[in-house]
């Protein structure tokens, strides 16, 4: 059981730190910002590449357990977030409300959740298709829920320019690597750990910029420790919530166990793979970092928590093997 930051949280931690003090700015700022964005856009061209066509096949039969994964990531999320801001005084006044409400429009992670539900022995091709449904709705839906939960605000919304953007960065690339996966997903595949540093490259690449022009912009002096607080204290409480309520209904709906595991950690999870370069693209500059905080915070959380799960799911499914065993089934 891990309670400490995993290595790549570690490493934003310190991006966040060096931005602190060494901030990117002036020409430097505007070619390394040229240079995130070509990070970016070969992140979702792996992202595509990976994605297996077979696994589609496999899993898609399963309609009613990725209508329900959808459903909590695209629209339970997003409700939650809204009454929080109703339901804690003064929290939609808060500098992190934005990221709070950003990290509940976004898709369900892709790698983690199918990692997890492997470990939980629960419905893994149900999990990729899943998850990797949720990564390419989102490209679409994430913007247009943006657009509408920030309309009344003035501070950010996503404009004409904004979605052509994510068309050019992040959709297009994606869609060159899925016409590109016959020939070349086996290899990515096959180099997945390797190609992995291209995935944390890009995003420590994203958080230091963001944090960069975030500190340009005296982002510490708008930060009280009491916002601090009241944000990783929502964060814990939005997680608990979720699971708790995600396990209970497809329990009501009559999912089988793996079925059920399947929907937890594909329904309760946040991209941060996808979240930190979309902020990018949809936020103004100056208000990144603190839109990709709090989701770097939940991404911790939720990556100790679903950890607990898959090892108690896993023992829990031994247990079951065994008296099945005993039983002669």
């Amino acid at each position: 059981m891990r309670f400490l930051p995993d290595k790549f949280i570690s490493t934003l931690i310190l991006a966040i730190v060096v931005a602190s003090f060494l901030p990117v700015q002036g020409e430097a700022a505007h070619w390394f910002s040229l240079a995130t964005k070509v990070a970016i856009g070969l992140l979702f061209f792996l992202h595509g590449a990976r994605l297996s066509r077979q696994a589609v096949v496999k899993g898609i039969v399963h309609w009613r357990l990725h209508l329900m994964v959808l459903s909590i990531t695209f629209a339970l999320f997003p409700l939650i977030g809204v009454s929080l801001g109703w339901i804690i005084p003064g929290f939609s006044n808060s500098v992190f409300y934005a990221g709070i409400l950003f990290l509940c429009v976004l898709p369900s992670t892709v790698q983690s959740s199918i990692a997890f539900t492997a470990i939980a022995k629960g419905n893994v091709s149900a999990a990729i298709v899943s998850a990797s449904a949720s990564n390419i709705i989102g490209m679409f839906l994430t913007p247009l829920l943006v657009g509408l939960l920030f309309a009344r605000q003035n501070d950010a919304g996503v404009s004409l320019d904004a979605l052509l953007s994510i068309l050019l960065q992040l959709l297009a690339p994606f869609i060159a690597g899925q016409i590109m996966q016959p020939w070349i997903g086996n290899f990515i595949r096959k180099h997945n750990k390797a190609l992995g540093l291209v995935d944390r490259g890009s995003i420590v690449m994203v958080v230091y910029l963001a944090f960069s022009e975030a500190m340009v912009q005296g982002l510490w002096t708008e930060v009280s420790g009491h916002d601090l607080s009241i944000m990783i204290g929502v964060n814990v409480v939005l997680l608990a919530f979720i699971l708790w309520f995600t396990g209970f209904s497809a329990k009501m709906l009559g999912f089988s166990r793996e079925d059920r595991i399947t929907i937890i950690f594909c329904g309760t999870k946040k991209s941060l793979a996808s979240g930190a370069p979309m902020a990018s693209v949809i936020f103004p500059a100056a208000m990144v970092g603190s839109v990709v905080l709090p989701l770097m915070i939940f991404h911790q959380i939720q990556l100790m928590a679903c950890a607990v799960l898959a090892r108690r799911y896993a023992a829990q499914a031994s247990l079951i093997e065994a008296d099945k065993a005993e039983q002669g089934l």
